[in-house]
């Protein structure tokens, strides 16, 4: 393992793809490295903040940091000019000058397994759990999957590729597929798949067929293997030459079928969660407020739940059995839940008509704050990232600041 000092960017932008793939980010997120070049040295320390603001790049230039990871992307909307115009750009302009490094993972870092999104509905599942520690709890004790799940396929399996070979070839159309790539499947290669049949053809005037008979009006049988292997788009068109080239048939016949992308329970957009026993909403709120450690969280029962007694009393006696989870802002997702039969929409904002077309469809929302539900990762991937990076000081923006509102 390098000591830190030949550490790069370059490491640091490795550990957080690995840590938040960015395949999973959201299609419209700006995820990655956004400032800086990767050969840059790790010769700071790496800064962790919700928000990339001017204060916050102030403290890394004084602390003469070596990279910052902000949650949410300081680069969102297309840039035509970077001036000292807007705090934003000002704040690049900061950072630029002093060579540090910009990374965001955002909707990635939320969608991973283990990451925001589970942290989050660990505070309403595990009450007991030490905030700190998320990652203790192991998804124990509850059904959780994905509201909207991530779909993902690497692409050395983005097609696959069907041919029908004499018995006798087939193994070296095999070899020669592979040599080229085709056949990798994760950690494995050579992989492919065989299945026995019956061929047939009618040679025409000027055929010259390597099996079978070519005479005039002759119907050949022939015994074949069906042949597949898995491939990306990239090594395509040299599989088919070397398909062609090692394949004994004048005209081989030949499919190509692009593949699904494949959903994952585990990763994606939001959590729903099924709780172990009925849990009265109330009891909910008390959670979320204790692992989140704020002072409130607001609560819109479903209408039909607090017709009779008024809200302050559906609290109480409305139970939840399952629920959707969000961090930051959870409307999107909002209509996924329902058709989960999901009965709490746990977010940190929302707007008032959005939360009217919940309660009025049955579902209850619970709001905490947008960047209130995202902020206490940040100990944890400060953690994580200081065990794949030896040496390498990993530090919390002292200047990174909810945005309010201010409570009297």
């Amino acid at each position: 393992m390098p000591t830190a000092p030949s550490l790069s960017v370059a490491d640091l932008v490795r550990e957080m793809e690995s840590l938040a793939p960015p395949r999973l980010a959201e299609p419209w997120d700006n995820v990655g490295l956004l400032l800086g070049s990767l050969d840059r040295s790790l010769d700071g320390p790496v800064l962790l903040t919700i928000d990339l603001t001017e204060p916050v790049a102030d403290e890394a230039v004084a602390l003469r940091a070596a990279a910052v990871i902000a949650y949410h992307p300081v680069i969102f909307h297309p840039l035509k000019r970077i001036t000292s115009r807007t705090s934003a750009e000002r704040t690049l302009l900061k950072l630029a000058a002093a060579r540090i490094g910009v990374y965001s993972p955002h909707t990635a870092l939320d969608a991973v397994e283990g990451g925001v999104t589970d942290w989050l509905a660990d505070g309403l599942l595990h009450p007991a759990l030490d905030a700190s520690h998320p990652e203790r709890a192991a998804h124990a004790g509850a059904d959780r999957r994905a509201l909207r799940p991530a779909r993902s396929l690497p692409f050395t399996q983005e097609l696959k590729i069907v041919t029908f070979v004499p018995h006798d070839k087939a193994e070296q159309l095999r070899m020669a597929l592979a040599s080229i790539g085709a056949g990798i499947i994760g950690n494995y290669d050579y992989c492919s798949f065989s299945s026995g049949g019956h061929g047939t053809f009618r040679a025409g005037e000027h055929a010259h067929p390597a099996v079978g008979s070519a005479a005039p009006g002759n119907l050949e049988s022939v015994p074949e293997l069906r042949l597949e292997m898995v491939c990306s788009r990239a090594a395509l068109p040299l599989a088919m030459e070397m398909l062609r080239q090692f394949h004994p048939y004048e005209e081989p016949a030949i499919d190509v079928y692009a593949r699904e992308p494949l959903p994952a329970r585990s990763a994606g957009a939001g959590r729903r969660i099924t709780f172990d026993h009925p849990t009265p909403l109330a009891e909910l709120a008390r959670r979320l407020k204790s692992h989140l450690r704020v002072p409130r969280v607001e609560v819109y029962p479903a209408l039909g739940a607090c017709a009779a007694d008024g809200a302050d009393a559906a609290c109480d006696k409305v139970l939840i059995e399952r629920a959707a989870v969000v961090p930051g802002s959870g409307a999107e997702l909002a209509q996924a839940a329902m058709q989960d039969a999901c009965t709490l929409l746990v977010t940190g904002e929302m707007k008032h008509h959005e939360i009217r077309a919940a309660t009025s469809a049955g579902m209850s929302v619970m709001l905490a704050g947008h960047t209130q539900t995202e902020r206490g990762y940040l100990p944890t991937l400060a953690r994580r990232l200081g065990a794949a990076l030896p040496g390498v000081s990993c530090r919390l923006a002292e200047r990174d600041r909810n945005p309010g509102p201010v409570l009297f």
